[in-house]
């Protein structure tokens, strides 16, 4: 007779814990019910444990969304830069690369807003953005500073973006376009078109463009 596996859960005990698993199913649980509805005890019903044992693993919900933050910026690591890339273009793609993962998940950038996760992908992310730079000829108080500026337009960025997509987004732009008829905001009813476009991928690469743009003159630096 073979001996029991240590992995086995003993007789009338639930199956231990996997501690990447139950990331995965929390972020499965996010697509199918959002952030709201994400509690340690649908998540223990799930995987099939008690809710007391995820505490073993996650000591606060807090705790277990930072890892599912960390676990979202896995995408972000397969973003590499060509050797005839510019700076812009590598920098660029990273933005993109993060927007991009942060959309793949329902309330996305609501689950990394405010997280502090200290794993390899969000810290690949931060080192692959500053090398970029450092390369570049940058300081590194710039560089530092330009992670951090790339990082908090595309969140807030994607922020806006998944909250207009969800039914109880902001109001339909219709009513923007009601309150500013006359002769009060001339120059705002010309720009409204824009102004309310739901064209989040044209707002994105503008905002991203001058972000860049605004960097290059700081200089010094290489193209």
């Amino acid at each position: 007779m073979s001996s029991p596996s240590t992995s086995a859960p003993g007789r009338g005990r639930p199956a231990r814990l996997d501690r990447t698993r139950t990331v995965e199913t929390a972020l499965d649980l996010l697509d199918e019910h959002g952030l709201e509805a994400l509690t340690m005890r649908r998540l223990a019903d799930a995987v099939g444990a008690r809710a007391g044992a995820l505490y073993r693993h996650f000591a606060t919900k807090d705790d277990l969304i930072t890892e599912m933050a960390e676990r979202m910026l896995a995408a972000t690591t397969a973003e590499t830069t060509p050797a005839d890339d510019t700076w812009r273009t590598a920098l660029a793609g990273r933005a993109r690369a993060l927007r991009a993962a942060l959309l793949a998940r329902r309330d996305g950038a609501r689950v990394y807003a405010g997280t502090h996760p200290t794993g390899p992908n969000t810290l690949g992310f931060a080192e692959s953005v500053v090398s970029v730079l450092i390369g570049a000829g940058f300081g590194e108080e710039d560089a530092a500073r330009a992670l951090l500026a790339v990082a908090d337009f595309t969140l807030g960025h994607t922020l806006e973006e998944q909250a207009a997509l969800t039914p109880d987004g902001p109001a339909d732009p219709g009513r923007l376009r009601e309150a500013a008829t006359g002769e009060a905001y001339p120059h705002l009813v010309r720009a409204l078109p824009v102004v309310t476009s739901a064209d989040f991928t044209a707002r994105f690469e503008f905002g991203l463009d001058l972000l860049i743009t605004g960097l290059s003159a700081r200089g010094p630096h290489t193209d």
